[in-house]
């Protein structure tokens, strides 16, 4: 009895001035004759409430009424009062706590929030739905405008073909900027690079359908014998399907020869057959490496089983059958015996110019010849012409009542002939295969010159065909991307990007860290060297545990895509794969998506780091003899016969190493204009360099055979002292391991280019 009075009392004593705190916040005007407030209620309201804090002004979010939203909303009727009643910690000190607790009932726990399932995200079209041209031709516009302005292209041209029609044709810039000549897409001629190659794989296909050629037998079969492939120790043949897939085990060679400004020294096809053969470094079918030889082989293959010469038969059999009068393999020139007929004059007047961008603006480029090896790169054409061109494709081989090629090869480009993991291409007979956004796949090819890059993919579950090309020698990541963004942005439901790293790999880090070298590569000489510090990439596991994979394209991260012992990779933000080879669980080798070549791992020898590590101590050996000469003592001179001729071996080797790290620098401060490296090659200043480094490695291994004699010396009178005898110890030493990892990157070899 004694606890409910005291119990009374203190709620009467409670409510009288809460109540007055209430009315005093309450800024709702006070409603008359308003009903009598309802009893206590039965749980307890939270201190918070009863004396609120002041309220922060938000910023307006979606679901926040905006200002001139609450201006409009009608009053809403004042909430009647309720009594509180006041948790333990609130009572008056007058009043036990515990019987505080007692008076009022614990809360019933808040249910837990239930999570919200976003909307699934969708993408704009479904497969069987076309995209409506006005929307692509805004896409195009957007992405090709700023891409030309931030990556400084002259002109570009561009066709999109779906449901057997063209649905966009355009072109963008200059063809020309002396006088200047706006790119046309019905006339304008672009360079086609290894686009070219999809005219030969077709030509070779006919012959298949014709019974002149067989996949599967030896390549050497279809070629005059001058021009055989040599077995050069390996026991399996080259066969036609290994030219294909690019797994005949070719290395590859291009500086000085694959490209040509002076037309004097364009040869026959087969006569550059015969004098560019290059070296075998694989077994056939066991690495796929991107062969512009193995190409041009099965273009010649194709013109020995025809009877006919490479460019007219891809006329009589592709060009004319299809209407493409603006697309053609042979080049401006003059007539010449023994080479292909010029490029006929009304087209030779429409053919774009090449340009580099440099500091001072748009640099125009020589036209590049390429007919000496013209089934790999030799074709121009406009984009008119190669939305025709992807049209048939895309009605397998047919289109206006022509028949380019029956349904068994249409079902083989569209076939990889190689098993390669998910999203890395394997080669459809010759065409490239591209994963694409949203699950959809594609063939085609990429292309390349010096100053002109294009692409071509077609989306057969679509029925879309994309064609682009640019005339500037910065146009690669527009026509890479350009396809693959309009599927993306048409035909694939938005991703969440970035995507999050592995703390699994972040542990395994070791697994994959290190220097790889490509396989298509030159394997010796000069141009071997060049190849191993361009073509390289490093891995690493960057914080977050993404793999980081730097070459000369820059730096791209991946995260895994399935088990990590899978090795399979995909980019965290975009599509693009990367697949792991493994050796006793430590990643051997790497696979990127287009198929073009193998990424393997380098021992430490082959690694800049190391090369540049030995140039380094050289260079400061060579500076400190040379040194050592001006400031030695008079008693520093004293020395034998071997020492004395050793001394002068030792300054020569300085002077000559110094020079050659000198001219080797300087070329490599001249080679920023690859067109220069190209037809230069391999010039003066490489030549040099090399012949100073091969002497100066010559003396080196006489000092090194003298060390024994230097030590013996004689009486300290006319001897070296110790001192010296280790200096010139250490000096032989790292010569001699310079000029040894020199010669391993193939750079002591001045006569082969």
């Amino acid at each position: 009895m004694r606890s409910i009075v005291f119990a009374v009392a203190a709620a009467v004593l409670l409510l009288a001035p809460l109540a007055g705190a209430v009315a005093q916040d309450d800024t709702t005007p006070p409603v008359k004759h308003a009903a009598p407030s309802p009893g206590l209620p039965k749980a307890p309201i939270p201190y918070a409430k009863l004396h609120p804090k002041p309220a922060k002004p938000k910023a307006a979010t979606p679901a926040t009424t905006t200002p001139s939203a609450a201006a409009a909303a009608p009053p809403k009727p004042a909430p009647v009062a309720q009594a509180p009643i006041v948790h333990a910690e609130s009572a008056p000190p007058s009043l036990p706590a515990d019987e505080a607790v007692a008076a009022a009932p614990a809360p019933a726990p808040a249910p837990p929030p239930q999570p919200v399932t976003p909307p699934a995200l969708t993408a704009r079209l479904s497969a069987g739905q076309a995209i409506p041209p006005a929307e692509l031709e805004a896409f195009a516009d957007g992405l090709l405008k700023d891409a030309m302005a931030r990556e400084h292209i002259a002109g570009a041209t561009v066709s999109v073909v779906q449901n057997g029609q063209v649905v966009l044709k355009k072109g963008y810039g200059f063809a020309s900027l002396n006088p200047q000549r706006a790119v046309n897409p019905d006339k304008t001629l672009f360079r086609l690079g290894s686009i070219s190659k999809t005219f030969t794989w077709i030509a070779v296909m006919k012959e298949v359908e014709a019974g002149r050629i067989r996949l599967n037998q030896p390549v050497n079969l279809y070629l005059p014998e001058k021009v055989q492939v040599k077995d050069q120790g390996y026991d399996q043949p080259v066969r036609v399907a290994n030219l294909m897939d690019h797994s005949a085990g070719f290395e590859d060679r291009a500086l000085g020869q694959l490209f040509e400004r002076n037309y004097d020294r364009v040869r026959p096809l087969d006569l550059y057959l015969r004098q560019e053969r290059p070296k075998r470094v694989h077994t056939p079918g066991a690495v796929s490496s991107y062969s512009n030889y193995g190409a041009a082989l099965a273009g010649e293959a194709v013109t020995y089983t025809s009877g006919k010469p490479y460019e007219r038969l891809i006329e009589d059999e592709i060009l004319n059958p299809l209407g493409m009068a603006h697309t053609t393999f042979r080049e401006p020139h003059p007539a010449k015996a023994g080479l292909p007929a010029p490029m006929p004059e009304s087209l030779a007047d429409n053919v774009s110019d090449g340009y580099r961008w440099t500091p001072l603006g748009f640099e125009r480029r020589d036209y590049e010849f390429i007919g000496q090896i013209a089934p790999a790169g030799a074709g121009s054409s406009t984009a008119a012409d190669m939305a025709r061109y992807m049209l048939m494709q895309l009605g397998g081989g047919q289109i206006d009542g022509a028949a380019i090629y029956n349904a068994t090869t249409a079902q083989d480009f569209r076939t990889p002939l190689r098993k390669t993991p998910v999203g890395i291409n394997g080669w459809a007979h010759g065409f490239m295969v591209f994963d694409l956004p949203g699950g959809h796949r594609g063939y085609g090819h990429g292309g390349a010159t010096l100053s002109f890059f294009s692409n071509m993919v077609v989306v057969p579950d679509l029925n879309l065909g994309v064609f682009i090309s640019t005339n500037t020698a910065t146009g690669r990541p527009l026509v890479t991307r350009f396809p693959e963004r309009i599927v993306q942005h048409f035909y694939a439901a938005p991703e969440p990007f970035p995507r999050a790293g592995s703390p699994e790999l972040a542990q395994r880090a070791g697994d994959y860290a290190g220097h790889y070298l490509t396989t298509r590569r030159a394997y010796s000489g000069l141009e071997g060297f060049v190849d191993q510090l361009n073509n390289s990439a490093s891995v690493d596991v960057a914080h977050g545990g993404l793999l980081a994979i730097s070459d000369r394209a820059g730096v791209r991260t991946f995260v895994p895509e399935g088990a990590l012992d899978e090795g399979r990779f995909i980019a965290s933000q975009g599509s693009e794969r990367v697949a792991f080879d493994f050796a006793n669980g430590t990643a051997r080798a790497f696979h990127v998506a287009n198929g073009t070549q193998v990424f393997e791992r380098a021992p430490f020898w082959r690694e800049p780091m190391t090369l540049a590590l030995l140039m380094g101590l050289a260079a400061y050996a060579a500076v400190a003899t040379l040194m050592g000469v001006g400031f030695r003592n008079r008693r520093e001179f004293r020395e034998n016969q071997i020492q004395t001729r050793a001394s002068l071996v030792q300054n020569i080797q300085a002077v000559l190493w110094l020079i050659s790290l000198g001219l080797f620098g300087l070329w490599a401060l001249k080679s920023g204009d690859e067109a220069a490296v190209m037809y230069r090659w391999p010039g003066v200043l490489m030549i040099t360099a090399s012949a100073c480094a091969l002497v100066a490695a010559g003396l080196t291994a006489t000092t090194f055979l003298v060390l024994p004699a230097i030590w013996r010396g004689g009486r300290r009178v006319d001897s070296w002292s110790h001192l010296r005898k280790a200096f010139f110890t250490i000096t032989v030493l790292i010569y001699a391991a310079f000029s040894t990892d020199l010669a391993l990157w193939g750079a002591l070899s001045p006569w082969s280019g």
